[in-house]
């Protein structure tokens, strides 16, 4: 029986996949995908979050792609990408966001935003949880981030970075009008993020990908549904780093 491929995506090496004994297939993420791997190895941030976009059911080795998923070094490929094929690693769970609304379903790793589509321009959005309706506000947006993705743009807008065991997202408005405004650490239960205002176009982004315009008066509910498996290995950066 033949043994199934190693896939590789984005700024990776195969060459270490060789090297370790294993079949390395690389390309875009669906062609990888499709050939049933054993396991993938993610070159770069963009890589991880479009691997993780397909919600595959193999662990996954982020390389150089950023704090809060266990990513490691560049230098520590070969090294990393040995123990993978080995099967010698750990495995990490990360979970997926989706946000349903007329857009249809949209998965992220990371992040979910809501954001006004014009430069200098505010909108009035309110985050709820379940029948309580936690904040209204002015702003260019809000982000909800999972604790992998607290520690980027989230973290830059003032919110806190989670630990993954919470099962909780941050909830943190983009640019607020109000100087005092909060951020909320919340469940995902029943968590839904509505714009009230029609003065210019909102956008919704998942991770660094564009999902299409929403319109005022409509709710994104936000949920977390399954999870990214990230294989860990000695270099692997830790839960905060």
């Amino acid at each position: 029986m033949d043994t199934p491929p190693v896939g590789v995506v984005g700024d990776a090496p195969t060459e270490p996949v060789r090297e370790a004994g294993g079949d390395p297939v690389a390309g875009a993420v669906a062609d990888v995908l499709a050939a049933g791997p054993e396991a993938v190895v993610a070159g770069g941030e963009s890589a991880l979050l479009a691997v993780a976009a397909a919600a595959p059911d193999v662990p996954v080795l982020p390389v150089d792609a950023g704090p809060g998923v266990r990513s490691v070094a560049r230098s520590d490929a070969p090294g990393a990408i040995a123990a993978l094929v080995a099967g010698e690693y750990d495995t990490a769970s990360l979970p997926l966001l989706v946000a349903r609304s007329p857009l249809g379903e949209t998965r992220a790793l990371c992040d979910l935003m809501l954001v006004t589509g014009e430069p200098a321009r505010i909108s009035e959005y309110t985050v709820r949880s379940g029948t309580e309706t936690v904040a209204s506000f002015r702003a260019d947006g809000v982000v909800v981030a999972t604790p992998a993705g607290s520690h980027g743009y989230a973290r830059r807008a003032d919110g806190p970075v989670l630990a993954p065991e919470l099962g909780a997202v941050v909830v943190v408005p983009v640019a607020p009008f109000a100087t005092s405004e909060d951020s909320w650490v919340l469940p995902t239960e029943g968590l839904r993020l509505d714009v009230e205002r029609d003065e210019t176009p909102v956008e919704l982004l998942a991770d660094d990908r564009t999902a299409g315009s929403v319109v005022p008066g409509e709710s994104v509910r936000v949920a977390t549904e399954g999870s990214l498996d990230v294989a860990v290995v000695d270099g692997s950066g830790g839960r905060f780093a």
